[in-house]
């Protein structure tokens, strides 16, 4: 009767633990999706030595940024976005 007891509550910790375990992953997984986003570069915060460098790095975020929007209306497959996005940048 001991041994069956002990089992039982092992079970449901191992249980508690794993799906403990997917709700963290799926949360890590929510939140590392905006962690590769890149903000705006602002040139009027830099300093002034910077801020053609800036303003020329805000000029090539804003035409990738077109470029993905426009993969994103045209529906283009993942595995070909590179490409899409690549050949948009160079016209």
């Amino acid at each position: 009767m001991r041994f069956e007891v002990t089992a039982f509550q092992l079970g449901a910790s191992a249980r508690r633990f794993f799906i403990g375990s997917v709700l963290h992953l799926g949360l890590i997984a929510a939140f590392a999706s905006n962690a590769g986003a890149e903000k705006l570069v602002d040139p009027n915060v830099v300093a002034p030595e910077y801020r053609a460098a800036a303003e020329k790095r805000r000029a090539e975020q804003l035409k990738l940024y077109q470029c993905s929007k426009k993969a994103d209306e045209a529906k283009v497959l993942r595995r070909d976005r590179s490409a899409y996005v690549s050949e948009c940048l160079d016209k």
